[in-house]
């Protein structure tokens, strides 16, 4: 099972960024996808997670500016990222878990199974 996540850079407070998310290896009939990010010296914390039925969820710090899709074609999960501001700067991560066929999601960290590598996103005041 291999997670890709891309997309990270700089980009000035209030702008906008893309995280992508490349899945590949998973057999399993239905997965959830989560999105988290570490800043230096905090706790791994969760963004949002997408269900296998397209539900999203999203902590509180970044409901109304961030969005998860996905397309599954190409078997990506995109982080849409909107309004940024300083405190949004950190590794951010994708992460999978394997899920039953009517399960939603959870953007609790230790409950997922795969993990991709992160990717920076610094944002600059």
């Amino acid at each position: 099972v291999q997670l890709q996540a891309s997309g990270g850079g700089l980009v000035q407070s209030g702008g906008s960024l893309r995280l992508s998310c490349a899945v590949s290896g998973i057999t399993a009939p239905y997965v959830a996808i989560g999105w988290f990010r570490q800043a230096p010296g905090l706790e791994r914390e969760g963004v949002g997670c997408i269900s296998h039925r397209d539900g999203t969820y999203y902590a509180d710090f970044v409901k109304g500016r961030f969005t998860i899709s996905r397309d599954i074609t190409k078997k990506t999960v995109y982080l849409h990222m909107t309004s940024l501001k300083s405190e949004d700067a950190a590794v951010y991560y994708c992460a999978a878990l394997r899920v039953a066929q009517y399960s939603t999601c959870s953007y609790h960290a230790p409950a997922y199974e795969y993990w991709g590598q992160g990717t920076q996103v610094t944002v600059s005041s």
